[in-house]
């Protein structure tokens, strides 16, 4: 595997169950923005991601990119509308009624209410495998697992 440094715009090629490619690119804070592209075929022209929808924004362990886990194909110059990542929140693992929003354009962290939280992604760091998981549970129209728990917690 290629060591890599993580860099803003850098798109990531991911292979999906041993036959598909999907694609991210790092953005200028801590994560990753996942597109809604899949295809059998590595893409030639990465322009095309620069209007791909985006699946989610999460996470990611410093070293799937670093240690070339996912593989640097190209940088693209970061969307407008990836410039300023989601809310995400946060659940009080002792107190699980509490919940708090993060910022990750800032670094803040503020209180919140459980209805401000829904539809949030959850603040956590996502490893390649479960990444992965999620996007071949999406284009096989599964529910993930990850996502479902989080998802979970909303239930009324």
């Amino acid at each position: 595997m290629a060591r890599q440094k993580r860099t803003p715009g850098a798109v990531l090629e991911i292979k999906v169950d041993d036959q598909y490619y999907c694609y991210a690119q790092v953005l200028l804070q801590s994560g990753c923005a996942f597109f809604d592209l899949r295809s059998s075929e590595k893409l030639v022209d990465l322009a095309v991601l620069l209007q791909t929808p985006i699946l989610f924004i999460l996470g990611v362990y410093t070293d799937v990119i670093s240690q070339g886990h996912w593989l640097k194909v190209g940088k693209l110059e970061i969307r407008d509308d990836l410039k300023v990542p989601p809310m995400e929140f946060i659940q009080d693992f002792h107190h699980p009624e509490r919940f708090e929003l993060y910022n990750p354009n800032t670094g803040a962290i503020t209180a919140a209410t459980k209805a401000e939280c829904k539809g949030l992604e959850r603040c956590a760091v996502w490893d390649k495998h479960h990444v992965e998981q999620r996007l071949s549970d999406y284009y096989a129209g599964r529910p993930n697992y990850e996502r479902q728990l989080d998802l979970k917690v909303f239930e009324e």
